[in-house]
């Protein structure tokens, strides 16, 4: 096509906008290691009302640009997983066009929410739309794979059980809005080093119930579970126990555990009145830590 007459599509074609929402794992078991070195798992995810988000708009060229209060800590535009996703999703499917992708970066950045993987999911959404790619094609999913073990549930954005190394999902049907806090103390943790510090068995699937509509459902279902990373994290991070205490004498507080490899930790409320206090209790006494209240996402 011509670069003029894609200038002008470019210029009439409006921005596509799509929320990239922190991802938590309310509970996560490591159930095996595979000869290529890849841990299973088998984990509960689900999405919180607050994240990053990605608008993408037509151009001739493939770029990406930062905004938003965490901006600065990210790695250069090209070492991004959002420019591998969409450079990657154009050549899978003939793309010729290009993307002026703006990632608006609200949540801390290597903090065990899912952070790079739901903006490289939500990229691929964005993208899907603005390209015309047809949304079921089997080959998204497997791209979502090979991008993370973390993107293909980020792609769907919906509370689901993730076992294997990503691939193996099961979506939820009734699932309750659970108030919560999140706490993040500044510290960046590494995915890696936390599962090479690990050590121990390997943990047994969860026998996670086929009816969780309540939060009493799913708070009875979680205290039969952990978070395996929880303790080596602790080890390389020991401000994260500082974190959980802190959750830990909030009143109303029915859970406080830390999502994925952390830092970033959450606690469950009975109320939200009662979460929005603990967040508030909870700046108060540590202002420059992240903090924020809300409620995960139903289902």
């Amino acid at each position: 096509m011509p670069s003029s007459r894609r200038r002008r599509m470019a210029a009439e074609t409006p921005p596509v906008r799509e929320p990239a929402p922190a991802k938590l794992n309310l509970y996560l078991h490591v159930t095996g290691r595979r000869d290529d070195g890849y841990h299973l798992l088998d984990s509960l995810v689900v999405f919180a009302d607050t994240g990053d988000r990605i608008e993408v708009r037509a151009a001739d060229d493939l770029t990406l640009e930062y905004a938003g209060p965490f901006a600065g800590s990210l790695p250069a535009p090209a070492d991004n997983l959002v420019m591998r996703a969409a450079a990657e999703l154009a050549a899978l499917f003939g793309v010729d066009a290009g993307a002026h992708i703006t990632l608006f970066k609200s949540l801390p950045v290597a903090s065990g929410i899912g952070g790079g993987s739901a903006d490289a999911a939500a990229a691929l959404r964005a993208l899907i739309r603005l390209w015309q790619i047809p949304p079921d094609d089997g080959r998204v999913s497997t791209l979502a794979l090979s991008l993370g073990a973390d993107v293909p549930v980020c792609l769907m954005t919906r509370p689901a059980l993730m076992r294997g190394i990503g691939e193996d999902l099961t979506l939820l049907g009734a699932f309750p809005e659970l108030p919560l806090v999140l706490v993040n103390p500044g510290v960046g943790v590494s995915t890696p080093q936390v599962f090479k510090a690990r050590t121990g068995d390997f943990s047994a699937p969860a026998d996670w119930p086929a009816a969780t509509a309540t939060a009493g459902d799913v708070l009875a279902a979680l205290a039969t579970t952990a978070n395996d990373l929880e303790a080596p994290a602790r080890e390389l991070v020991p401000v994260i126990g500082d974190v959980i205490a802190r959750l830990e004498t909030q009143p109303g507080i029915r859970l406080a555990r830390m999502s994925g490899s952390g830092a970033t930790c959450f606690g469950i409320f009975e109320t939200a009145d009662a979460a929005s206090a603990a967040a508030e209790a909870v700046c108060r006494a540590e202002p420059d830590w992240w903090v924020h209240a809300g409620a995960t996402f139903g289902a």
